[in-house]
């Protein structure tokens, strides 16, 4: 039985999307050759103005692991701190597009929210860098920020990985890396609805008419990123997480994903197998969302919902001490 995404979709979603560039878009009708073309354009849509903030932040251009230097935007309470929490950020795009040095007015509210100090990595872009390089940069950055914990007034063991699509899917792989090399072992994983599963076979990769990101988008983007490998059996777990074979030692996580994502029956089943390995797992399907709605539909009530439960978790996280035992 398919899925008619449009009696499905959310109708505040539906609404934000018939009024928005984004809702044009098809990014499956690109090539390797016009990618260019659709940075530029993502680049040149319009900017909304940042809220107002008392977060700092500025460049660092940390060392890599594979020869290339990538770049951190390190975000920051104004005052002097130590022992904070840190968010360490992955942006997505498909692992086509985007930029980690964009102020996020998202991160600058993290930042605020919690005392914490954030750290968002710029990792280079598929297809002229395919796996291993973005997760390379996404590693070297980690890295950095944990040896240089006591420069950034952070405790080395409260660092949590937070991505969404593309970089949910880095976030995921930067976690059995991590696990699997053991140097750094961070606290915990939000998931935004992760793109970890590059075989496009699950159900709802057939969704017919998936709103933002496509089936054929799915596939553009994971052969740019996979390149040589793609279609075949030697894709490493930490290039498309959903391969891993065992998930056991893995950090606690929270997932989250709308029911017309692509994503998200490749979501649900890895947040199936975390649980069953007993790893404390939150799972969110939020009803009639597409993929990117609580950026793209932050109105909506749904897209309001996911927020809150995001914050929720980075808080139950970050600031467990908050809680006042007296009223229990």
């Amino acid at each position: 039985m398919t899925m008619d995404v449009a009696t499905c979709i959310d109708p505040e979603i539906a609404a934000v999307l018939a009024a928005s560039p984004m809702g044009a878009i098809d990014f499956g009708t690109f090539t390797f050759e016009t990618i260019p073309t659709l940075r530029e354009g993502m680049a040149n849509m319009p900017v909304v103005e940042l809220p107002p903030t008392t977060t700092v932040s500025h460049e660092v251009v940390v060392p890599g692991t594979t020869g290339f230097d990538p770049t951190v935007r390190v975000y920051a309470p104004p005052g002097e701190g130590s022992g904070r929490a840190c968010i360490y950020w992955i942006h997505g795009g498909g692992y086509l597009f985007g930029s980690g040095l964009n102020v996020d007015a998202r991160i600058n509210r993290w930042v605020e929210e919690f005392d914490c100090v954030a750290v968002s990595i710029d990792y280079r872009l598929a297809p002229e860098h395919p796996y291993p390089a973005p997760l390379d940069d996404c590693y070297a950055g980690l890295h950095w920020t944990e040896q240089h914990a006591d420069d950034l007034g952070i405790d080395p063991a409260r660092i949590v990985i937070v991505g969404a699509s593309a970089g949910g899917g880095l976030a995921a792989g930067l976690a059995i890396r991590a696990r699997d090399r053991g140097e750094i072992s961070p606290m915990f994983q939000l998931l935004i609805y992760p793109m970890i599963d590059d075989s496009n076979t699950t159900a709802s990769s057939h969704i017919d008419g998936a709103p933002v990101w496509s089936r054929a988008a799915n596939d553009l983007g994971w052969r740019a990123y996979l390149g040589d490998l793609a279609g075949t059996d030697d894709v490493p777990a930490e290039a498309a997480p959903a391969r891993v074979d065992d998930v056991t030692g893995l950090p606690p996580a929270w997932i989250g994903v709308g029911s017309l994502d692509v994503f998200r029956d490749e979501d649900v089943t890895y947040a199936s197998r975390l649980l069953a390995a007993g790893i404390t797992t939150e799972l969110h399907v939020y009803p009639g969302a597409c993929h990117g709605f609580e950026m793209i539909a932050a109105t909506a009530g749904v897209a309001q919902a996911c927020q809150r439960d995001i914050t929720e978790a980075l808080r139950r996280v970050l600031q467990p001490l908050s809680v006042d035992a007296s009223t229990s």
